[in-house]
């Protein structure tokens, strides 16, 4: 091989070599710059899908909780139409004791009236005894508490009044009891 010493061709050959390695450059590191790109959207990105995770959540078990009531209330629905037969029979029972109630009203006003006074609480009543025990007259006590009260507060205010400085008299205690 014959060494050949062209500048121009040196300088193209160089020129060239620049070229090649620069693109090498390139080629090797834009995968990395796509990653650097990426994670930089990633990280953009990412605190607003949790945030929209949550409140995609949150809105499922809303949507789960207002399902359970639609259920509820779709089950509730068919109780009612199921209860239809014992709702007429109430009904009818209902006409049937309002028809009674005024067979007897009629019937009790064509009665001639006996005495007014017995009456079927009166009847009833005269039949209940009811044995309540004699409670002491406790009028004294309270009394006697109340002016024992009334003379502690009036020697109370009359020693603060009379010693400003001083701390307020105590108060003694009642030991009255009731029997």
């Amino acid at each position: 091989m014959p060494i050949v010493n062209d500048p121009e061709l040196q300088v193209k050959v160089k020129k060239t070599s620049e070229k090649i390695s620069e693109n090498m450059h390139i080629i090797a590191n834009e995968p990395s710059l796509a990653f650097y790109r990426i994670q930089e959207h990633v990280r953009k990105v990412i605190p607003l899908i949790v945030d929209r995770r949550g409140e995609v959540y949150q809105l499922q078990q809303d949507l789960q909780g207002k399902c359970y009531d639609m259920e509820y209330a779709i089950s509730a629905i068919k109780e009612i139409e199921a209860a239809d037969q014992s709702l007429k029979n109430i009904q009818e029972s209902l006409k049937n004791a309002i028809f009674l109630k005024q067979q007897l009203k009629y019937v009790e006003s064509r009665r001639p009236k006996k005495d007014s006074n017995s009456s079927v609480y009166k009847r009833l009543s005269a039949h209940i005894t009811l044995d309540l025990p004699d409670l002491p007259d406790i009028s004294g006590v309270v009394r006697e508490t109340t002016n024992r009260v009334e003379h502690m507060m009036s020697q109370a205010r009359s020693s603060s009044s009379n010693s400003s400085g001083a701390a307020p008299a105590e108060l003694q205690r009642s030991y009255t009891t009731l029997h």
